[in-house]
């Protein structure tokens, strides 16, 4: 028995919606139509809800292995279905780094025995994130890996850079660039702005990541690969990289919701659940990282879902570790910002977060369409409902949108034609 998916506005692949049936078998979308007979199928009601893709996330943190007391490929893919995500790509930082095929293989087998959404490992461009000499990338594309990164700390050498480029270039998958020079921002904590003279609190500035976009784009250029640059922050990063998409370089950028909404006065408010790398910078850059989603230069949206335990996000600034969580309310916060309020269609936003993220990736989703994998989310266009880290199935807890008021929220996903998430009364009375 598959499932009816009865009477939902239906985002088409030309971005319109329209009021359709879905059934689902076998986990694909086997037919789409108006007023489909019931037949052996099981009916969900969709009426009054959007039917979406499943999401693509191209950046989260799940931490395993070797750091379960922040987050687990379980309770990772479980906070990416509740926010509507069936694809997730992890970062390589992990413990062990994820530097060898047999770890890519086990992040793969672990999150497909849960079920909850398809993980894409992004292997590691060196040994042991060190910077020194590249992994085997051929073993680990061929183990399942779809891009190599060294995320978290970026690679430091030109050099490596280089062949980096070129051994990925021969195996057509991208360079997914952490942008630091780390000369620049060493023993940094916050964006080197006012905030962080105000706290004294040594800063991080936007050179750091600029310089570092500015050289792997004339190296991407010079060896003919493909670079897809982590969440994009300053707007110096937003220019040069707009000039080399318009020069016809082989160029992406990701932006977070964190960077489209927030500055660096957040650490005035929340402290280290403020505390992010690249950081919260300043409101011309916030609106810098606006306009390059809005004119398709930052073309994805990644959430860098970045849990760490309560007591480390307790600490000072100073101490406590970059990042925070995002994948339960990163559609929702999208959703509420650009689309609810009329400066983006919804057809563009879901672009942002599945389709483009997928062919990018090479990843089978992004739109729904008869014959194709059944990896849907449906929202709720019109219940508002505050962010409430309580309820996150992440481990991780820390985001500085806790209590903001917010719809779009998803209320089902589906992921290979099991339904994998529902929200529940308790969370929907939320108010």
């Amino acid at each position: 028995m598959g499932w009816l998916i009865r009477g939902g506005r239906v985002l088409r692949p030309d971005g319109s919606l329209e009021e359709l049936d879905l059934r689902i078998a076998l986990e694909r979308v086997i037919e789409i139509g108006v007023n489909l007979p019931v037949a052996d199928s099981q009916v969900i009601d969709a009426r009054d809800l959007i039917v979406l893709p499943g999401l693509v996330d191209p950046h989260v943190h799940l931490r395993e292995p070797g750091q379960t007391e922040k987050e687990t490929i379980e309770t990772g893919t479980m906070a990416a279905a509740a926010g509507g995500f069936a694809h997730v790509c992890c970062m390589p930082n992990t413990s062990p780094v994820v530097d060898a095929k047999e770890i890519v293989e086990t992040i793969i087998e672990k999150a497909d025995s849960y079920g909850y959404a398809k993980v894409h490992p992004i292997a590691a461009i060196t040994h042991g994130l060190r910077g020194e000499t590249l992994t085997d990338f051929a073993a680990l594309v061929a183990a399942g890996a779809v891009g190599f990164s060294d995320d978290g700390k970026g690679v430091q050498r030109a050099d490596i850079m280089r062949q980096a480029l070129l051994a990925a270039k021969d195996l057509d998958v991208p360079i997914v660039v952490h942008a630091e020079d780390e000369t620049l921002s060493r023993d940094g904590h916050l964006h080197d702005g006012d905030v962080a003279r105000e706290l004294s609190i040594k800063g991080i500035p936007s050179e750091a990541e600029a310089v570092m976009i500015a050289r792997d784009i004339v190296l991407c250029e010079a060896t003919g690969g493909a670079v897809h640059f982590c969440h994009v922050s300053p707007k110096s990063a937003v220019r040069v990289i707009r000039d080399a998409i318009r020069a016809g370089i082989s160029v992406t950028a990701e932006v977070t919701p964190h960077h489209l909404l927030l500055t660096e006065k957040e650490a005035l408010r929340v402290g280290a659940w403020g505390k992010v790398n690249p950081p919260l910078r300043h409101e011309s850059d916030r609106a810098a990282c606006v306009e390059g989603l809005i004119d398709g230069t930052l073309s994805m949206v990644a959430t860098d879902h970045a849990p760490h335990t309560a007591e480390e996000k307790a600490r000072p600034i100073e101490t406590s570790p970059f990042g925070f969580v995002g994948l339960e309310i990163s559609f929702p916060l999208m959703y509420t910002t650009f689309v609810h309020s009329g400066l983006m269609s919804l057809g563009r936003l879901v672009d942002c977060m599945a389709r483009i993220p997928a062919e990018r990736f090479k990843i089978d989703a992004g739109t729904i369409e008869v014959g194709g994998f059944a990896d849907l989310t449906l929202i709720d266009p019109h219940t508002f409902m505050r962010v409430d880290p309580e309820t996150f199935l992440s481990k991780g807890r820390a985001t500085p949108f806790a209590g903001r008021n917010l719809t779009g929220w998803p209320t089902l996903t589906i992921h290979r034609g099991r339904m994998v998430f529902t929200r529940t009364a308790r969370e929907e009375s939320n108010e």
